[in-house]
């Protein structure tokens, strides 16, 4: 069983989930996800399983969106629970021109390094269709 520190678990948000999805690189960012991951926009009540619909969320968000931002992270890590909640800015630039700024929520349930449950509160529309 695989047990991230405190700093791995920042790290793995910040850079090597958050900073692939800002930089729309599909392959690294669901290299964060268990294959039976579940993704859910808990505000919304949509919820992704499984590696071809986490998959195909993105495929279509990085579609819509011309830039997408997250940043200001404010994060409260549990290593013994290898869990972390993490509170930021979103902020997104649509294809069509539309523009959209958000103060969200996540938080992150890992299993063996990996993300196994993704829980989203935004503050906005959902994206993440």
């Amino acid at each position: 069983m695989t047990t991230l520190s405190r700093a791995q678990l920042v790290d793995l948000v910040e850079n090597r989930y958050f900073g692939n999805v800002d930089a729309k690189r599909l392959e690294p960012a669901l290299a964060c996800f268990r294959p039976d991951a579940t993704l859910g926009i808990q505000t919304a009540g949509v919820f992704h399983t499984g590696e071809a619909a986490i998959r195909r969320m993105f495929t279509d968000f990085f579609a819509a969106t011309q830039t997408i931002y997250h940043g200001d992270y404010s994060h409260i890590v549990d290593v013994e629970t290898q869990s972390i909640a993490s509170q930021f800015v979103a902020r997104n630039t649509y294809a069509d021109g539309r523009t959209a700024e958000m103060r969200n929520c996540n938080f992150f349930v890992l299993r063996d390094g990996k993300f196994q449950r993704v829980t989203i509160y935004m503050s906005g529309a959902n994206p993440l269709v």
